[in-house]
């Protein structure tokens, strides 16, 4: 045995290390749309809700939230974003109820964000262009501008919700499940296989262990 070797495999595996903490905070560092309902039970108005997740102090400001018609992918409606992730990582955006409040509590920010039933998509846009999308319902006949493969439409009342918003695979169908009971200013944190370098880094960062919902949610 040449134990002259040794060196670099122990250089392999630091490099392995400090690439997989580059992915994963990478993943950590994008906005991404983590729960939507878009058809509630009984009137949308005031009802409906977009999610969003991404790291504590990013600036909303100058993004966009996009509905694209599945029909002939036009945008239909342009959200304009404002406002600052708060601590828990999680903002809601609550439709508006036509006189400037929203029935979902504890919204970060109140638009008119009624987006249509599918097949459709909602798109999350910067300066930089698409940081993330969703597309839902059957793309057969129409025109899908989500990720991957599209998402299930959700019932009346149910709403998409991301199985874990720390990981993104551009994928809607595999990173996003109907919940019946819908969870606006909740996400769940999923166990994601990583190496344990980086489950020692990630030890470190404050708030990833306990994301939950906020206190004052009366959901």
């Amino acid at each position: 045995m040449d134990f002259r070797k040794k060196p670099l495999v122990g250089l392999a595996q630091t490099v392995f290390a400090i690439s997989a903490v580059c992915a994963m905070t990478a993943v950590q560092a994008r906005t991404v749309i983590s729960e939507v309902l878009y058809d509630a039970a009984g009137t949308d108005n005031g009802n409906v809700f977009v999610e969003l997740f991404g790291t504590p102090g990013t600036l909303l400001d100058g993004l966009l939230l996009e509905g694209v018609n599945g029909t002939d992918g036009s945008v239909y409606r342009s959200v304009p974003l404002a406002g600052t992730i708060p601590a828990d990582g999680i903002f809601v955006i609550g439709d508006d109820n036509g006189d400037g409040s929203s029935l979902v509590g504890d919204t970060d920010l109140i638009a008119e964000i009624d987006f249509q039933n599918g097949p459709d998509s909602i798109v999350l846009r910067g300066v930089a262009g698409v940081l993330d999308a969703l597309g839902y319902g059957d793309f057969s006949t129409a025109i899908f501008a989500g990720e991957g493969s599209p998402a299930p439409d959700a019932a009346s009342g149910s709403s998409l919700a991301r199985f874990n918003p720390l990981f993104d695979s551009d994928n809607n169908l595999g990173d996003f499940l109907v919940l019946d009971l819908p969870t606006p200013g909740t996400v769940p944190v999923s166990a994601v296989p990583v190496p344990p370098a980086v489950l020692l880094f990630l030890s470190g960062i404050a708030g990833l262990a306990g994301i939950g919902r906020r206190a004052g949610h009366g959901y």
